[in-house]
């Protein structure tokens, strides 16, 4: 046998663990946190069926889509943004998963929203939660000690425009990325 495979064998559940994903009402329960809760039923969501395939666990009605990122990163994450904003993120996650880096998935976004090949909307939000693992209870899906951010995108705004400092600040809004496709206002809080 090969050593992975003794070591698989011999991690018992732990191994069996690693391999498997949250159930979908778990997933769907966690990602939409970052919503009202009024919002939170009706919000497509997508999360995981097997490890490192991202689907659609449920089809929502109210134009928001909420992913549960959690399930594949180390930390809990959870974001949920307008559907205008799918295109531009999907184009993201297609091409992290093609082997780009992160510094060149913008490059290329913003290349293919000049060239009218991806289309940005002229506004969106996004509203996202991190925290420790430990910090979320999926038993009442509930998430202490987080960072909550709220993302107002606003394509080609600059500080000058909007009157928003591009230096990061903890106590106010800022803009981050000013003057490209992605621009956006960045405004932080924390939930206890």
């Amino acid at each position: 046998m090969r050593p992975m495979m003794l070591l698989l064998l011999a991690a018992g559940p732990l191994g069996a663990q690693a391999t498997s994903v949250p159930a979908a009402a778990e997933q769907i329960a966690a990602a939409v946190l970052p919503l009202p809760a009024e919002m939170r039923d009706g919000a497509t969501v997508m999360g995981y069926r097997e490890p490192g395939k991202l689907v659609v666990l449920r089809e929502g009605k109210n134009g928001m889509h909420c992913l549960a990122l959690y399930v594949t990163r180390p930390d809990f994450h959870v974001a949920c943004y307008h559907k205008g904003l799918e295109p531009f993120m999907a184009r993201g996650r297609e091409l992290r998963a093609q082997g780009v880096g992160t510094a060149q998935v913008d490059t290329v976004r913003f290349a293919e929203i000049k060239s009218g090949k991806l289309k940005m909307p002229a506004q969106g939000s996004l509203f996202s939660i991190t925290a420790k693992k430990a910090d979320y209870d999926a038993k009442t899906a509930t998430v202490r000690n987080a960072n909550t951010l709220m993302v107002l995108y606003v394509p080609g705004a600059t500080t000058e425009s909007i009157g928003i400092t591009s230096q990061p600040r903890s106590d106010g809004p800022w803009l981050m990325f000013p003057g490209t496709p992605k621009a956006h206002v960045m405004i932080s809080g924390k939930m206890q």
